[in-house]
């Protein structure tokens, strides 16, 4: 069985490597299709492939080696798949981060990485010039602007490698970090073999990314569901990618779908539901391209698929991924959608909903789902607790709670733990607790999960303030200009309710569901 009919990690051949995988066809076949555009204007095929040889041949001068790591602090332009593929050519193992993090959350991922090397976009500098001034064993490059050696400089003085790494199916590729209950990442460990097999399970085997397709993700590529929409999915179709760099904002994200006459769109509801109402929004007739749009990271709603399928004559295929599985494993399917449901398990994967107890659950009763497949990670790197926990046997603890009716499908019931997904992104609570509480007039916080308007959930806190200190306008706003300064930007809370007292057990455990019930 050839690659790209490869369903389970035994159909591909020992000897694999997964950025030859994904770029070699598309250099045979059309090595002067448009591979990408990005702000920088266009890049072939071709060109992506010299790039990748060249990035090889520039760890190696770098005197970075097979196994070690690499960090992406990179915004969305060529250079993120010039040096993710480029290290996975190597057998380097590239580590792509949110660039929404803060300093400390860097320097934390530096240290339990173990990275030998950091590759920052120059709008990110500010944010790693501290942290490379104290790790001087730590090589820092810099992508387009920025202190340190420049990645262009590197490429054109490198020796384009043409033949990859000799790696195995089995071998780690990359690594994606995954936030946890503590707030602390977690780094999920993916292999080479899993990327071929999200391509065909998902990308070519649901939503049927195709060569002539013109793709833009909203999901940034240092995500799992950027890194299959924006990436993965288009390149193994041998379609073009559209990357942009900026915030997804509304009126930009129209103005590029228009100008590319973009097909597929990769986003999450927060994304839909503000584009939908926006003013920029393009009709049909502006945008007679788009055929289809992909959604996942968060639930939902379903008057946000019906407006989208008024406006565009196209549908939006919800589904359910997660960073442990690399992409979807629960998706919709074309002309079998049923909006307010996730949808129903995707060929080549199994689920199933268990209590308590343990026991699976009976068609039309709650439970955590958990999951079954060939793109599970291996493990978290030096997380062993963590990785007992989530990865049980052949099943993987998704931490959802869902319904399955006798039709096999999936609805959403809620998160099994406290976490939140705000805008696609999981957000601990307890880190907004805590930076909440660093603020000097409050003495308690507690954050819960709330829906807005459109039905997406955001974070709300309850605030028991210091003995003499009164409650106003002003302070909400000071409190979440404090959060803002602390932690990622998207993890504010948007509501702020002064309480008297906060729900406890009674070991003084705050008990937030009783906040959500009201």
């Amino acid at each position: 069985m050839n690659t790209q009919a490869a369903r389970r990690i035994a159909d591909l051949p020992d000897d694999f490597n997964a950025a030859f995988d994904l770029l070699a066809a598309n250099v045979a076949d059309q090595p002067d299709k448009v591979a990408i555009i990005d702000a920088r204007g266009t890049c072939t095929y071709g060109a992506l492939m010299d790039r990748v040889q060249r990035m090889a041949d520039a760890f190696l001068r770098l005197g970075i080696r097979r196994d070690q790591r690499v960090l992406l602090s990179l915004l969305d332009t060529r250079d993120f798949p010039t040096v993710f593929l480029g290290a996975i050519w190597a057998g380097i193992i590239p580590v792509p981060l949110n660039t929404l993090l803060t300093s400390e959350d860097y320097q934390w991922v530096l240290h339990n990485s173990g990275a030998v090397a950091v590759f920052a976009t120059g709008d990110l500098a500010g944010k790693w010039e501290t942290i490379a001034a104290g790790e001087p064993h730590v090589q820092f490059i810099s992508s387009e602007g920025g202190p340190w050696a420049d990645l262009e400089t590197m490429l054109a003085e490198a020796t384009p490698q043409a033949t990859p790494a000799s790696t195995h199916r089995d071998d780690v590729a990359f690594w994606l970090y995954t936030s946890g209950s503590t707030g602390r990442p977690k780094g999920a460990m993916h292999i080479h073999g899993s990327v071929r097999l999200a391509a065909n399970l998902y990308g070519a085997g649901v939503a049927g990314f195709a060569r002539n397709d013109v793709v833009l993700s909203v999901a940034k590529q240092f995500f799992a569901y950027g890194l299959g929409g924006g990436l993965i999915f288009p390149y193994a179709a041998g379609a073009t990618v559209v990357l942009f760099r900026e915030r997804a904002t509304p009126g930009d994200i129209s103005a590029q779908l228009v100008q590319h006459q973009v097909s597929v769109l990769v986003g999450v509801p927060t994304f839909f539901a503000g584009w939908l109402a926006h003013p920029s929004c393009p009709s049909k007739t502006e945008l007679p391209s788009l055929r289809l749009a992909t959604s996942a990271g968060e639930a939902m709603p379903a008057h946000l698929g019906t407006a989208f399928g008024d406006r565009f004559g196209a549908e939006i295929l919800d589904g359910l991924g997660s960073t442990e599985m690399l992409h979807i494993f629960v998706s919709q399917r074309p002309g079998d959608v049923r909006y307010g449901c996730t949808g129903r398990v995707v060929d080549g994967y199994r689920v199933r909903v268990v209590d308590d107890l343990g026991q699976e659950a009976a068609p039309g009763e709650m439970g955590n789902l958990q999951v079954c497949g060939p793109t599970t990670a291996i493990g978290y790197w030096r997380n062993r607790e963590k990785s007992v926990q989530t990865f049980r046997g052949e099943w993987t603890v998704t931490g959802d709670n869902y319904v399955i009716d006798a039709d096999g499908w999936l609805t959403y019931s809620g998160r099994a733990d406290d976490m939140l997904k705000v805008g696609g992104i999981y957000v601990s609570p307890i880190e907004v607790e805590e930076a909440l509480a660093s603020h000097p007039d409050v003495l308690e916080a507690a954050v819960v999960g709330e829906a807005d308007a459109e039905g997406l959930i955001k974070p709300r806190a309850y605030i028991v303030l210091h003995d003499g200190v009164s409650a106003s306008d002003d302070l909400r706003d000071a409190l979440k200009a404090h959060v803002k300064s602390q932690l990622a930007p998207y993890k504010y809370p948007r509501w702020i309710d002064f309480v008297a007292e906060l729900p406890k057990t009674a070991t003084g455990k705050i008990q937030r569901f009783r906040l959500r019930s009201g």
